[in-house]
């Protein structure tokens, strides 16, 4: 192989290349060589760099209009919030931007682009990178998203950029009459930033579809006066817990698996109910079957409640 010049850490134009002494016969010989890669039309990074939505974002930010800005579920995951669908991002998604009203949507083909109704509070900029604020953000997506992940978007903003519900309240505000609205509006109050995963959120929002009580989040269970066991969703009183278990074979040791059925087996030998929610339980027949236990639990509750309140005026 023949010598190259020091390429950049990171996205690179052909004019970043020139500037270098990289001349584009040379950016192309390194090409074919495998030393760098094209990331999109006139923007280049070394090879070795992992092909992530940030580097993509970051690279599409040397070549973006100045009136085009990243958004949706690009923008959230560069706040660290993951809301792809795509599994394990084998294949990346393109990456969304919006353009101000008035301005030309960008056409590249690994970008979906749009128009909207920006204002200068709705934009920041993460290194380099001109990006909607948490806020426009989480209001866009609750708006955009399928619902369940909708409230997982407004859940996880809530979490890590401390968004408040007066904040969502008075945002929301400015989308009368826009598409998705409606949705937007209902889940912003059942919004709750201590859910700390996507089915967590999915969990409670099928609990609360069912029209069940509401149950409390990150429950902490003591153990001689020491809390020791800390529940996704649980109705303390009624010693029901709700778990959605996230750990997968090839994701988990031995260790936590076992670590994991001891203390569900503590919980039930002390007279709590467990329920476990899967992956796949979130539709059909397993969405069914787990949400009739969590009824019958109630239920049972309820009923040995009444007995004993019975007994105790007796």
């Amino acid at each position: 192989m023949t010598d190259t010049p020091d390429i950049p850490d990171g996205p690179f134009t052909t004019e970043d290349a020139k500037g270098r002494g990289i001349t584009r016969h040379t950016l192309r010989r390194m090409v074919r060589e495998g030393v760098v890669r094209r990331v999109t039309a006139g923007v280049y990074a070394a090879a070795a760099l992992e092909d992530t939505v940030e580097l993509r974002a970051r690279a599409l930010a040397l070549v973006l209009a100045p009136h085009q800005v990243v958004c949706d579920r690009t923008a959230a995951w560069l706040y660290g919030i993951d809301l792809f669908t795509s599994g394990d991002l084998d294949v990346l998604p393109e990456i969304e931007t919006c353009a101000w009203r008035g301005n030309g949507p960008c056409r590249r083909k690994e970008v979906d682009g749009r128009t909207r109704d920006l204002h200068n509070i709705d934009v920041t900029t993460i290194e380099g990178v001109q990006v909607t604020t948490p806020l426009r953000t989480a209001l866009d997506l609750a708006c955009l998203l399928e619902r369940r992940d909708a409230l997982a978007a407004l859940d996880a903003f809530r979490r890590r950029e401390g968004l408040t519900l007066a904040q969502l309240l008075v945002g929301s505000q400015r989308y009368r009459r826009r598409r998705g609205v409606v949705q937007q509006r209902e889940l912003i109050p059942l919004s709750d930033p201590r859910a700390e995963s996507t089915r967590e959120s999915w969990t409670r929002l099928a609990i609360h579809d069912e029209g069940l009580p509401t149950p409390d989040l990150q429950v902490w269970v003591e153990v001689g006066g020491v809390p020791t066991y800390r529940l996704d969703l649980a109705y303390r009183r009624r010693r029901i817990a709700v778990e959605y278990d996230g750990w997968e074979a090839h994701e988990s040791t031995p260790e936590q698996r076992e670590a994991t059925r001891a203390r569900r087996k503590w919980l039930r030998d002390h007279g709590w109910t467990v329920i476990v929610v899967r992956n796949g339980d979130f539709t059909g027949p397993a969405l069914e079957r787990w949400l009739g236990e969590l009824k019958d639990a109630l239920a049972s509750s309820y009923s040995n409640r009444r007995r004993l309140e019975r007994g105790s005026r007796c």
